[in-house]
């Protein structure tokens, strides 16, 4: 079966778990510029897992490559398959490049489609050093939301065990100094997650920082922050 065929299969399987239902909640949620499918989540990973199942006689270079492929299709649903079907093969993930790591995110749009990508893929990559500081960096300084959305949602899968994570202060908050005074909304709400984050492994350095920026730090941020080191919640 060629890849072609494989990735129209995908779609096709995408399609009919969908409902309309689910797609006028995700508009409403993650609006993208992507056609939106309404797939449900557990679905997708059923459908991720059944093709990991169905495909073990792939190489992780050929893996990677439909993956790529796949998350170039102008789908919501087909980008995260993509992701999805990479965190499920260890080996292609790791196979990545750094090139193909930054091509995998390239129609990045809305948050949904931001988080899975920065969580599975990029972040992952960061921590493990096939991404170096320079390019999370360069998403920091960047025009575009998203892209510094990424950078600080990147430092989720540093902190967070489930992830594989046990800890980086330094990483995490050489991007929260940069962003810090940010106020696009998506940029203000990852910007609390990646220090609520921080806060499980190095509480004291995420006090030492809100105490140091109290006067910059976003009302939300402050909030929801404080109530995490308070309550060991997001909201109290």
């Amino acid at each position: 079966m060629s890849h072609d065929q494989m990735i129209n299969e995908m779609i096709a399987g995408l399609r009919n778990a969908s409902t309309t239902e689910r797609k006028a909640m995700a508009m409403a949620n993650f609006p993208t510029r992507l056609e939106m499918l309404g797939t449900r989540a557990p679905d997708l990973k059923a459908i991720a897992k059944n093709w990991r199942n169905k495909l073990p006689e792939l190489s992780p270079e050929q893996w990677t490559e439909l993956c790529l492929e796949l998350s170039k299709q102008p789908i919501f649903e087909s980008q995260q398959l993509a992701y999805e079907l990479l965190w499920t093969n260890k080996k292609a993930l790791k196979n990545l490049t750094a090139g193909q790591v930054v091509e995998l995110g390239q129609t990045l749009d809305n948050w949904a489609s931001v988080d899975s990508y920065s969580t599975m893929i990029a972040g992952w990559h960061w921590r493990e050093g096939t991404l170096g500081d320079e390019q999370i960096q360069q998403w920091m300084a960047s025009e575009d939301r998203w892209m510094r959305r990424t950078a600080l949602v990147c430092t989720v899968p540093l902190n967070l065990r489930a992830k594989g994570g046990t800890g980086d202060t330094r990483r995490t908050l050489m991007v929260c100094e940069q962003l810090i005074d940010d106020r696009d909304d998506m940029v203000i709400k990852a910007l609390s997650w990646a220090l609520r984050e921080l806060s499980k492994s190095d509480r004291q350095a995420v006090v030492d920082f809100m105490a140091k920026h109290v006067n910059l730090i976003h009302t939300r941020v402050r909030r929801e922050v404080t109530t995490k080191l308070t309550t060991g919640k997001k909201n109290g």
